[in-house]
């Protein structure tokens, strides 16, 4: 399962991500729709873990990111 709390990333003052929350169970398809510029990208960055979150938590299996990003991996 993935979880995400409150994922929020700035980039210097722009607010790219805000406070998204949502669960992804095993065997669901997730797709992220938005027009440009919406954050569906740095989401996706985030939770492969190329980004780091300005805050919020992500975890995939119990397991949280970063502290656990290869692990993940």
């Amino acid at each position: 399962m993935i979880e995400i709390q409150d994922l929020t990333k700035y980039y210097n003052d722009f607010c790219a991500v805000d406070h998204i929350n949502l669960s992804v169970r095993p065997g669901e398809i997730l797709g992220l729709l938005g027009p440009n510029g919406a954050g569906k990208t740095t989401t996706l960055r985030m939770l492969t873990g190329y980004f780091k979150p300005t805050s919020g938590q992500i975890s995939v299996k119990d397991l949280h990111m970063p502290e656990h990003t290869l692990k993940i991996k």
